[in-house]
């Protein structure tokens, strides 16, 4: 059986971009701050303007779309699944949420498809969602070296910081892991392909999962030993081969994040609802 070609990667590419130029920990805050405002909103104002803005700064990174495209379908495919499963468990979730009824359809088993859950269910996977595109802009413009030596400079414990280093490192490796267990797993008879059906491919990921996570525990322990073995986290402090200092244009950004978080915890703390409601 001919193996499915993955051409995608979860990994430091250097495209000189403006982004690239920027301090890692400058782009750490830029991802914290993202986090923090999805987190405490539920204005889809706010949240589509977020997802269209980390899609542009994807774009931005100049990475080709094919290395993220089937990362961006999965994540769309999941969160679609995740929404219908919240549907089956509360289908008049939304109502509760916006505190009104109006139903579109109705359906079988006694469950009905109100305005308000639709609403509420497109609002929570866009929430998700938004996370997706300045997680891929992090990764692909931060060198996990350099990185890891500005997390040292500001404070944080180098055994840390090498640990996100060694992590950032390491999305590669899973790919690398995944699509070999999958080539084995096709050669055993298992079809990923479009051909097959969707709970068959379910089942095949499954299969894949499974192998992934015992390979990844095998890896971490020959890590572990190899940085035991060369005397790492004997001596207080350590020296960095990259290191990259805070510039005008860090200052800048950073400044810029600041008041963007200002602004939007304030602007939650001004509104009555938590919510936002057109209709």
């Amino acid at each position: 059986m001919k193996a499915s070609k993955m051409k995608f990667g979860i990994n430091y590419v250097d495209t000189k971009s403006p982004l690239h130029a920027l301090n890692g920990i400058t782009k750490f805050a830029l991802f914290m701050a993202w986090v923090t405002l999805v987190l405490t909103t539920f204005d889809i104002r706010l949240i589509v303007s977020m997802v269209l803005l980390g899609l542009a700064l994807l774009k931005m990174t100049g990475v080709a779309f094919q290395a993220y495209k089937p990362l961006l379908f999965g994540t769309i495919s999941v969160l679609s699944m995740n929404a219908v499963f919240m549907f089956l468990v509360a289908p008049q979730q939304g109502s509760e949420w916006v505190g009104s009824t109006t139903t579109l359809l109705e359906l079988p088993a006694g469950y009905s498809l109100t305005q308000e859950t639709l609403f509420y269910l497109c609002t929570i996977t866009l929430k998700y969602f938004s996370m997706f595109p300045i997680a891929l802009v992090f990764v692909f413009t931060t060198h996990p070296t350099e990185f890891a030596s500005s997390l040292n400079r500001i404070g944080v414990p180098y055994k840390i910081a090498y640990a996100v280093s060694l992590t950032l490192r390491y999305l590669p490796e899973v790919k690398s892991d995944f699509i070999n267990i999958m080539h084995a797993q096709q050669a055993r008879g298992v079809d990923f392909s479009k051909n097959a059906p969707l709970m068959t491919r379910f089942k095949g990921v499954a299969k894949i999962l499974i192998p992934l996570i015992f390979s990844s525990l095998d890896r971490a322990d020959e890590i572990s030993n190899a940085m035991t073995l060369r005397g790492f986290g004997r001596s207080k402090t350590r020296t960095w081969y990259n290191y990259r200092p805070l510039t005008r244009k860090d200052i800048v950004v950073l400044s810029g994040i600041a008041l963007c978080v200002v602004l939007a915890l304030y602007k939650r703390h001004l509104e009555a609802a938590t919510v936002w409601y057109p209709f």
